[in-house]
């Protein structure tokens, strides 16, 4: 079976190389300004780690599943700027958004997907999954996880 996971987020991850939602949690409960790259609307789908791991074991299990190219995610699309506000919110920071060009972030010659979001037909035909973790129980658990870390713990949710 060949995996194509999507977007995948969850506990103990690290915002370390741009993940951008341990970075937004991080930046959030610590009252610092969430960095959008780009306008803000580019979108992604998140899947919580739980569900892929569901999803995975559902594939495994399923003799059907030899042989094929499966998406793996949530196919629920938010843009990044709006991601931002629902950690605001969640999280009930102070933080304000600070809008970063990619010629800042990453220089002249990157180029973002403007939209990333799994087609996910196959993994319903296959197993039947659909996400149990809606993405504001992904973020209320992992705000709760880094408030509880502490400031020097926080960027390993």
């Amino acid at each position: 079976i060949v995996v194509r996971l999507f977007n995948t987020i969850g506990p103990r991850q690290t915002g370390k190389y741009g993940m951008v939602v341990p970075r937004f949690v991080q930046q959030a409960v610590s009252g610092q300004p969430l960095t959008v790259f780009g306008g803000g609307q580019q979108s992604r789908a998140f899947c919580d780690v739980r569900d892929t791991i569901v999803a995975l074991d559902k594939l495994a299990s399923n003799p059907a599943s030899a042989g094929q190219i499966v998406n793996v995610g949530n196919d629920r699309e938010i843009s990044i700027q709006a991601l931002a506000e629902l950690v605001i919110q969640r999280s009930g920071s102070s933080s304000r958004i600070e809008q970063v060009s990619y010629e800042e972030a990453y220089g002249d010659e990157y180029e973002d997907v403007a939209r990333r979001r799994p087609s996910l037909g196959r993994l319903h035909e296959l197993t039947g999954h659909t996400p149990a973790w809606s993405l504001e129980a992904t973020l209320d658990d992992l705000i709760e996880r880094s408030a509880a870390a502490g400031p020097q713990v926080a960027h390993r949710l």
